[in-house]
């Protein structure tokens, strides 16, 4: 993680990282002024705060009440070396935990990350450099020997060459990737989480069988999404933006709506219309693109390649956001590596999706079979004797399909997953199966499994494959788990031969799809030094249904998103006209409102908590419109979560409601006791509220210019870099 330090007045210092801002200082003693803890009493509390949330994990997945807990540290200084202490963290437990959970407890204390880093010892290089960000690559901790050469099947060059091309190509950007985390509970089971240090919303997580081919994993999807512009999906790219030459890529189009709102004329194909516009309910408004928001230059499209004939067709870049996701995207070494990933994908979520909500029970992998593959064989193994049963199956449906499945049971919570994993290799699907089912995951994580089911109206559900598509937590039925397969076990291999094998992958691939009476798009993005592409198969590999478009469609932060960041500035006139959108919408009361306008407000202040429901109340407040007000007070009473001080805020705001809509009360006789029970502050802001003088309490003013989204704004720099790079490679190809 980066924490860039300021320095402000005598001795304070401030350290700022993701969204929080940490002020150290010193005691009076020491110079200082004492407004705030010193750094090392900082890293005293790291300490016992980390212990303390490892007994907490503990305990909530244990129902074991923690309000009687009690948890200190004392740090004993050795008198001839003040640099050697010793940690002496005692935990006072309630007499009514048995001894297990006693033994537990405490056993628990021993996996705190910081004790373990502090026991390990870190390394310090100190060193002096130009600028902060010029070293984008400084923070990945695995650097291959640029001497050797590992081909692992998939890949057109070694992992080596892969890793040093993608790690140059995200230094040229400018692109500060950091390692947050690295996971390997099994042998040959590796995963890790890197991250932009600058602007940590843009994150991916890589998996593979070893620390390199993970790390090759991870940078390819980084890439991969820098690419297609996923990192910034829904997000407001500021007015700057929005007006320049060009918004997403350099070869886009910009097509006018028709008459009355009609689709225009050369935007998609007759066999995409069919598909996405069934009913002729598919307005031109509908597909302005929620990035740029410039409904005035009308719908943004992008390029693909249509695979049956070669010609180019048009997709509005709204749709693809709304409808695929981040389903089909890839980044390879060549064109052809970058497509069998995007292709194996495709069917991966395709197929699964096919044999979930049909509830089919698939072949047992035989163990002759499964033992051709001992590393993978060793991983699986490992989970059985950790108390987890896996069952290894054959997903491609007697041989149609590269899909391989392998789920994972927890008997001391009832909970499953099933992790799929595909690629013209079997072997290759299978390890993906098994890295994807832990990527990210601790053992603890297992414990949320969600338990299977047999009521076939919840696995079928859409919203339920949304779920296995995100992180595949999603329900699965008991009928998956029957003996009685509904196919027979397939020792498949879809394998091309030779230096070409990629390209007789990706040629095979595309023709399971032809066979299937499937179109298939391609784009390919090149701009940024890396070799991507996107693949679309309409009716076959969305994610979202396709009324989504007319019913659920992402522009709909279009209605709202200028009015809401001008809220301060809004005359009542105004007010009104957006309490009666936000009402008539049929919007969730309890969406946040960053997703809906498209603003990465920092999670921690009022904008970031902000939901509809609040929104509407603060409106109603500034309206004067107490009754309604109250209403919306006491719905976020009862089910919005938040932080102490704003419910306590709402509470006080409740109880003053209630005097002022009570003609038999009086505020002045209970406003000397609200100010003992909530503070002179927040009761300023909560009468303020009631009486006009203050509007909208806690949330900062804003505009469109985004003045203070000091997050949002590290958001649209990473944006402006690709912007950039782009701009700069088509200047050059013209």
């Amino acid at each position: 993680m980066e924490i860039k330090v300021n320095f402000l007045e005598k001795l304070r210092l401030e350290a700022k990282f993701d969204d929080f801002t940490v002020v150290a200082d010193q005691p009076i003693r020491y110079k200082g002024d004492g407004s705030a803890p010193g750094p090392f009493d900082y890293f005293l509390a790291s300490s016992a705060l980390c212990a303390a949330y490892f007994v907490k994990l503990y305990c909530v997945t244990r129902n074991i009440p923690t309000e009687n807990i009690r948890l200190s540290q004392n740090n004993i200084v050795d008198p001839e070396n003040r640099y050697k202490q010793i940690f002496k963290i005692q935990v006072e437990l309630p007499s009514d935990i048995p001894e297990v959970d006693r033994r537990g407890i405490l056993r628990s204390i021993e996996r705190c990350t910081v004790k373990k880093v502090v026991q390990e010892g870190p390394d310090f290089v100190i060193e002096e450099v130009e600028n902060l960000d010029a070293d984008a690559q400084s923070l990945l901790t695995v650097k291959p020997d640029a001497d050797a050469a590992t081909f692992i099947a998939g890949k057109d060059l070694p992992l080596e060459q892969t890793i040093a091309n993608m790690t140059g190509i995200l230094a040229d950007l400018g692109i500060k990737i950091e390692i947050a985390s690295w996971r390997n509970l099994v042998p040959n089971v590796w995963s890790l989480h890197i991250r932009d240090a600058h602007s940590p919303m843009c994150f991916t997580n890589g998996k593979g069988a070893t620390k390199e081919s993970a790390l090759a994993s991870a940078l390819g999807e980084y890439i991969e999404r820098l690419n297609n512009n996923h990192f910034y999906a829904g997000v407001f790219w500021g007015e700057d933006i929005a007006d320049a030459p060009f918004v997403h890529y350099p070869n886009e189009r910009w097509f006018k709506p028709g008459r009355k709102d009609a689709l225009p004329a050369g935007l998609l194909d007759p066999y995409c219309i069919e598909i996405y516009n069934p009913d002729g309910e598919l307005k031109a408004s509908h597909l302005v693109d929620t990035n740029s928001g410039n409904t005035k230059r009308g719908i943004c499209a992008l390029p693909f390649v249509r695979q049956s004939d070669q010609e180019v067709v048009y997709f509005p870049s709204n749709l693809v956001e709304n409808l695929y996701v981040s389903n089909g995207m890839s980044a390879g070494n060549t064109l052809v590596e970058a497509q069998v990933q995007c292709l194996s994908e495709i069917f991966e979520r395709a197929v699964k999706r096919e044999i979930l909500e049909g509830e089919l029970a698939l072949p047992d992998v035989p163990a002759d079979v499964l033992a051709k593959y001992p590393g993978i064989l060793a991983g699986i193994q490992s989970l059985e004797a950790q108390g987890f049963p896996v069952l290894v199956k054959d997903a491609s449906m007697g041989g149609i399909y590269p899909v391989m499945c392998v789920t994972l049971m927890n008997p001391k919570t009832g909970g499953v997953f099933a992790s799929f994993g595909a690629h013209p290799s079997l072997e290759v699907a299978l390890e993906r199966s098994l890295t994807e089912l832990l990527q990210g995951r601790s053992f603890e994580g297992l414990n949320d499994l969600p338990a299977p089911t047999f009521n076939s109206e919840e696995v079928t559900e859409s919203h339920n494959f949304v779920e296995h598509f995100i992180d595949s937590s999603g329900l699965v039925s008991w009928r998956f788990f029957s003996s009685k397969a509904d196919f027979e076990f397939v020792e498949w291999d879809f394998s091309g031969q030779g230096d070409h094998s990629n390209a007789q992958e990706a040629a095979a691939l595309f023709g399971i799809l032809a066979d299937m009476g499937k179109e298939a798009y391609v784009a390919v993005h090149d701009q940024l030094g890396a070799m991507a592409c996107r693949i679309l198969v309409p009716g076959y590999s969305e994610i979202y249904p396709v009324d989504d478009l007319v019913w659920d469609n992402t522009n709909k932060a279009l209605l709202f998103r200028e009015d809401i960041l001008n809220l301060h500035r809004l005359d009542d006139a105004a007010l009104t006209d957006l309490l009666e959108r936000l009402e008539t919408n049929e919007l969730d009361d309890y969406s946040d409102i960053a997703t809906l306008i498209g603003i990465e407000f920092d999670e921690n202040t009022e904008w970031g908590q902000l939901t509809v429901l609040e929104l509407k109340l603060l409106i109603n407040l500034a309206l004067q419109q107490f009754d309604a007000a109250q209403e919306g007070v006491g719905a976020f009473l009862q089910y919005n979560d938040n932080t102490v001080d704003r419910r306590l805020f709402y509470q006080a705001l409740n109880a003053v409601l209630e005097i002022v809509l009570d003609d038999d009360l009086a505020l002045d006789d209970y406003v000397v006791n609200f100010r003992r029970m909530f503070g002179n502050d927040r009761m300023d802001a909560v009468l303020g509220s009631v009486d006009g003088s203050v509007r909208f309490h806690g949330l900062t003013p804003t505009s469109m210019k985004l003045e203070g989204l000091d997050r949002h704004h590290r958001l649209i720099d990473s944006f402006r870099k690709l912007h950039t790079a782009r701009a700069r490679a088509a200047a050059v190809t013209r």
